[in-house]
């Protein structure tokens, strides 16, 4: 039962982290539209490929940080660090995305897959993300950490992330028109999340210390 509860919980927060629209998602869609969909196969699957190690090495730093109160606190102080400094970045520095025009190139699928490594592995958001759930649900005696249930977790990660790729790729003419809208305001959608997320760092921190 506990491993069927893992592999739900890994699919559940998996297909929630995922599905805002982001670079991966967003480029398996155009990979798609652009040169069919056996290369916006091979490109979730380059993609999908890192997820696994990303929420694996995340889960096991979750094990090792939750046993140790004092480095916790510490990844939170550098956390707001990076987190504001995203955010002054995304919201005042960083320039509008553009649409690309001009002709469209093909390419291998090889190419896709080695391309959907490469951003998978460029995007750092989900080892915080996979920290800070496997700690939260450890906490509630949802998730444990022993190499069963961590491997099913992950597993269930894997599922939940291809499910989310594939969506886009089935579904994403129908939705063009708001994804790019979402698109060219990406920045300010980034920078207000990373805002967020400083703001309730910042709080926890204070919180530490003057407890």
């Amino acid at each position: 039962m506990n491993l069927i509860i893992s592999l739900l919980l890994g699919f559940v927060t998996a297909f929630i982290g995922i599905t805002p629209p982001g670079l991966i998602n967003m480029t398996a869609a155009k990979v798609n539209l652009k040169e069919g969909k056996r290369s916006a196969t091979w490109f979730v699957f380059g993609a999908v490929i890192i997820i696994f190690f990303q929420a694996y090495l995340a889960i096991l730093f979750a094990h090792y940080i939750d046993e140790r109160p004092d480095v916790l606190i510490l990844l939170r102080e550098a956390g707001f660090g990076v987190f504001a400094t995203l955010t002054v970045y995304f919201l005042w520095i960083a320039k509008k995305p553009k649409k690309k025009k001009g002709k469209i190139k093909k390419y291998s699928s090889t190419k896709r897959f080695f391309l959907g490594m490469l951003l998978s592995a460029l995007n750092f958001f989900p080892i915080p993300y996979y920290v800070f759930v496997s700690i939260t649900l450890s906490s509630y005696n949802l998730f444990f950490y022993d190499m069963g249930d961590v491997f099913v977790f992950v597993t269930g990660v894997v599922l939940g992330s291809s499910l989310v790729f594939y969506c886009y790729i089935t579904f994403f003419q129908k939705i063009q028109n708001k994804t790019d809208y979402i698109m060219r305001n990406m920045n300010t959608i980034i920078g207000t999340i990373t805002g967020l997320i400083a703001a309730i760092t910042l709080f926890n921190i204070i919180r530490y210390y003057l407890s």
